[in-house]
């Protein structure tokens, strides 16, 4: 429920703070007096795009704050999963708005995005204005409606799965008949790739090897030689390196037993003389395995040739990726061979989810026929209640192709007169015909909804008289019902019915023009509803009529 209601420096509107009171309360005031502006301050805590137009003149930035009692709504786990602190006696909604175009949004003092506060606002206020007699029109809305009213949330929620899984399996096998196609029409040339590859034998690192090889023979020469020029300065006969190490080991070695310093050095030469000897060796066996081999050059240069234009051709750097290529062709090609037994597979699939599909349609159809009927029922009830005995009123459903919303069309079929066929009530029925028929609708919802607070902008439009009482004493049964109802109405029926009586103005002050927004008092209420009787000049007639719709 709205507590209370700060707004600052909003359009024409310095500094208002106004309590708002449970049950039925009305809003009065002369046209362009400012009514419209305190609902768009409203509007911008329910996440309302910010114009910085609607800065007072000269001010800094705006201001709207409202105070909400959330004691009966068990709305904890919002703020519990937003991660926002709950106080159900005091939940704070602000909109700042600074006129450098910077808007932030808070709830309970903690900065939120503005969608976040638009999915809390719309939670705690409903605001009917006239332009919503248009939805009347809009086949959702009435589809909306009787959802609501059927409470069918369970039957939407698996029908939305199954549908959900109907269009991922149905949009899979679309995709996959196109790749097929693809792939088919490309089989050939996907085979005729594959072949290539398969019939190069390649080998993971061959690559490396090959080219190795080929360089090692093409400078065959150079390494002979060179070779060959440190075997011999390791192992020629009269000036060897190994021979000399040889002696200079065996001199220093006969002189250990009487000079023992000189046995380390004699170790060192041994193990010296060993090791050239082994390197000596090793580069005799290498002079002896190389050697040019012209064939197996050719050999060697004609595979890399081959490697290097398949490389080249697949746009690939190396015998590895050409394997892994050769892979992914031998995919394609069994998926295209085996691609008759997926799509099989995944028909049945689709056909099992559009079962199930049709199964929750089905299940959704059945409560809304239920509650269809309900509503019949309740609407004839208040609309003849409202002025309208002959009135009839249908919720036609009728088979419809399976959407995200079910099977179903909603249309509310509506005649004032007996003698006239029903026809869509958008195309038959009058301004204030639409406004009973919304109220009546309003009045159903809020029941089933548990809204907090609901606000009618001149949801009178296009009646008066008895039937304006009839609509009154509907938004005051609203009120009753733990609920907060507030009507802006330029019709003295309705502004007699409210228990709490707020009155719009404007002013002309040294400043410029500014909208007010105040309680009246009793005596104040009077001669309010007087003014609406009969206009500026206040009749004792008037008063009298006044203080008796007030009675009632």
């Amino acid at each position: 429920m709205l507590k209370q209601l700060y707004i600052k420096n909003f359009t024409l509107i310095d500094s208002l703070d106004i309590t708002f009171y449970p049950g039925f309360s009305v809003i009065t005031g002369e046209t362009g007096a400012g009514k419209s502006i305190i609902l768009g301050a409203i509007g911008l805590l329910k996440g309302q795009r910010a114009d910085t137009r609607n800065i007072k003149a000269g001010a800094d930035k705006c201001v709207i704050e409202a105070h909400f009692d959330l004691s009966r709504y068990h709305m904890e786990a919002f703020f519990e999963k937003n991660d926002i602190e709950y106080d159900a006696s005091d939940c704070i909604l602000r909109r700042e708005l600074s006129a450098s175009g910077k808007s932030r949004a808070f709830i309970n003092d903690t900065p939120v995005p503005l969608s976040l506060m638009k999915e809390l606002g719309e939670q705690l206020i409903d605001i009917h204005s006239q332009h919503q007699n248009l939805l009347i029109s809009k086949h959702d809305f009435q589809l909306q409606v009787v959802d609501i009213l059927a409470g069918s949330a369970p039957q939407q929620k698996a029908y939305s799965e199954a549908y959900a899984e109907y269009r991922r399996l149905t949009r899979r096998l679309d995709e996959l008949q196109s790749e097929i196609e693809r792939s088919r029409a490309n089989a050939d040339f996907l085979q005729f790739q594959h072949d290539e590859l398969e019939s190069a034998a390649l080998v993971d690192g061959e690559q490396e090897e090959l080219e190795q090889q080929a360089e090692t023979m093409s400078h065959s020469e150079d390494i002979k030689g060179a070779l060959y020029q440190a075997d011999d300065a390791l192992s020629a006969e009269t000036a060897g390196i190994v021979d000399r190490l040889k002696t200079a080991a065996s001199a220093i070695g006969s002189i250990t037993s009487m000079l023992p310093a000189a046995q380390s050095l004699a170790d060192r030469l041994d193990s010296s003389y060993i090791e050239v000897k082994d390197i000596a060796a090793d580069i005799s066996e290498l002079m002896e395995n190389v050697e040019f081999d012209p064939a197996e050059f050719d050999r060697i240069n004609s595979r890399l040739d081959t490697i290097y234009s398949l490389e080249k051709k697949f746009h690939v750097e190396s015998v590895a990726e050409l394997i892994e290529r050769r892979e992914v062709l031998a995919e394609q090609l069994s998926h295209i061979e085996n691609s008759d037994e997926e799509l099989d597979a995944l028909r049945q699939q689709v056909d099992t989810a559009l079962v199930l599909c049709r199964e929750c349609a089905a299940a959704l159809t059945t409560v809304r026929r239920s509650a269809a009927t309900e509503i019949e029922s309740q609407m004839l009830s208040r609309l003849v209640s409202l002025g309208m005995p002959n009135v009839r009123f249908c919720v036609r459903l009728d088979e419809a192709p399976l959407s995200s919303t079910g099977a179903d069309k909603v249309a509310f079929m509506f005649s004032a007169n007996k003698s006239t066929a029903m026809q869509p009530v958008s195309e038959v029925a009058s301004g204030g015909e639409i406004a009973r028929v919304m109220l009546s609708l309003k009045a159903m919802i809020s029941g089933a909804v548990k809204l907090p607070t609901i606000i009618f902008d001149e949801i009178d439009t296009g009646v008066s008289g008895k039937i304006a009482e009839k609509m009154a004493l509907i938004m005051k049964q609203m009120g009753d019902c733990r609920r907060q109802v507030i009507s802006i109405t330029h019709l003295p029926q309705i502004a007699a019915m409210g228990s709490t009586h707020y009155k719009v103005l404007k002013e002309e002050t040294p400043q410029g023009t500014i909208s007010r927004m105040r309680c009246l008092t009793p005596e104040e209420r009077v001669n309010e509803i007087a003014q609406m009787l009969s206009g500026s000049d206040i009749t004792e007639a008037a008063i009298n009529n006044a203080k008796e719709l007030l009675k009632q």
